[in-house]
């Protein structure tokens, strides 16, 4: 799974961010357990040609913290991607999530990509992104259906997302 977060996101800029997110991948393998969290994979020709991670964090709602799922990292093999892999991750993890009562499903990422599945700007429902470095547009969530009107508030990343300084974005300028 390494190799694959490693190949899909590249050398972006002085830093690895591929590096990064492989990092971090590993640290959030630790945090997945049978009833907490998701790691899936796809296969071609019996490779691994994607992967997909959902794990908790937490909504600091007025009525008490909620636990919830944060969707990062997606990655697909460069050779592999525009097929519908990353697509079927996704909407497979999300129909687990939602068998297992999740309310919430988070992520930082493109509107364009994630809409399809029906994530939109976590602003415009009620939601406070954790970092003032994510762009309110890519700040986004789907509510599933065990999700209920009073789960409004600020998104907790868990630990490892500080650790590995991937909350939002870098000015490489700064």
């Amino acid at each position: 799974m390494r190799d694959i977060h490693l190949r899909a996101f590249g050398d972006h800029g002085p830093a690895d961010h591929g590096l990064v997110v492989a990092s971090l991948v590993d640290t959030l393998r630790e945090t997945i357990t049978p009833t907490d969290g998701l790691s899936l994979v796809a296969e071609h020709d019996g490779q691994i040609v994607g992967h997909v991670m959902f794990t908790r964090s937490l909504l600091d709602a007025p009525r008490r913290l909620v636990e919830v799922q944060v969707l990062s990292p997606l990655a697909v093999m460069p050779e592999h991607q525009k097929r519908g892999i990353g697509s079927a991750l996704v909407r497979h993890g999300l129909k687990a999530l939602a068998e297992q009562a999740v309310p919430l499903v988070f992520l930082e990422g493109d509107p364009r990509y994630y809409s399809r599945f029906g994530f939109a700007p976590g602003h415009g429902q009620g939601f406070r992104k954790p970092s003032l470095r994510i762009p309110d547009g890519g700040f986004q969530a789907i509510k599933l259906p065990e999700y209920e009107p009073w789960m409004t508030g600020t998104l907790v990343y868990a630990e490892p997302f500080w650790r590995h300084d991937c909350v939002g974005l870098r000015d490489p300028s700064a």
